[in-house]
């Protein structure tokens, strides 16, 4: 198994894409630390199916945007495990407004979940592997909006955009700590997120605009992040892995996503 015995931290992993990682890295073998800010009924259960394949699992409440709950939630998978292998920063929100609608709290609220949230994280779970000299992993989901700039997403964007560069700054600081820190771009994904902005047939009607022609999988997601932060990957930091279908493609027409 390619992360047998390591410990992963993964935020936003009680739905969507952070559900799917925290069940493929079990498959591989990792025990499993369950982040959620609500919808503590979904934590529990993916819990349960980490527990199912023979891992352990704990679920943390915090809202990474909130530096103290963060610090909290660590020191508890530290408590429970020994130590951290693997820190995921998944958890983003979005407010999908036209720029001239925009407030300032709707540009703080995202930027404080999806930009500084990653910072919390990522510090916190580094802070911990260079304290136990772990030669670990970090990971960041960002998204195709870093590099494609989306009508009525100007928060998110921007807060995707500047994740990828913190990682690349991050990853050079750490890496004589042999930490490698990696970035994952989903495309266009079928989550429940999404479902909170288009129904199933607007979803359907509108996977012909990823150029592979249908939206991308939880599963797919996981399989890529145990690549990122298998030893399949020893020599990769610093870099972006488009998971999108082609999303990112110039030619093709395209909504939002």
């Amino acid at each position: 198994m390619k992360l047998e015995n390591q410990v992963a931290l993964i935020t936003g992993s009680n739905r969507g894409i952070g559900h799917g990682i925290a069940l493929a890295f079990a498959h591989e073998g990792a025990d499993i630390v369950i982040n959620y800010r609500s919808h503590a009924d979904e934590a529990q259960a993916v819990a349960e199916e980490i527990r199912t394949v023979g891992r352990r699992a704990i679920v943390c409440r915090a809202d990474v945007a909130d530096r103290q709950e963060v610090d909290a939630m660590v020191q508890a998978a530290v408590d429970e495990f020994g130590r951290i292998d693997i820190g995921v920063a998944n958890a983003a929100m979005s407010i999908r407004k036209p720029f001239l609608e925009l407030t300032n709290d709707d540009m703080e609220t995202v930027i404080g979940v999806s930009l500084m949230g990653v910072f919390n994280v990522i510090q916190a779970c580094a802070r911990v592997m260079t304290d136990t000299k772990t030669a670990g992993n970090l990971l960041v989901i960002s998204s195709s909006h870093a590099s494609i700039p989306f009508a009525t997403a100007v928060p998110y964007n921007t807060c995707k955009a500047g994740i990828n560069h913190m990682a690349y700054t991050i990853a050079d600081e750490l890496r004589t700590a042999k930490i490698r820190v990696n970035v994952i771009e989903p495309g266009w994904i079928d989550t429940p997120g999404e479902r909170a902005y288009l129904s199933d047939k607007e979803l359907e009607a509108n996977a012909g605009n990823v150029p592979w022609g249908r939206l991308g999988t939880i599963d797919e997601l996981g399989a890529a992040a145990v690549f990122m932060c298998s030893d399949d990957a020893s020599y990769v930091t610093a870099a972006t892995l488009r998971v999108d279908g082609g999303f990112w493609l110039p030619s093709r027409g395209r909504t939002s996503i």
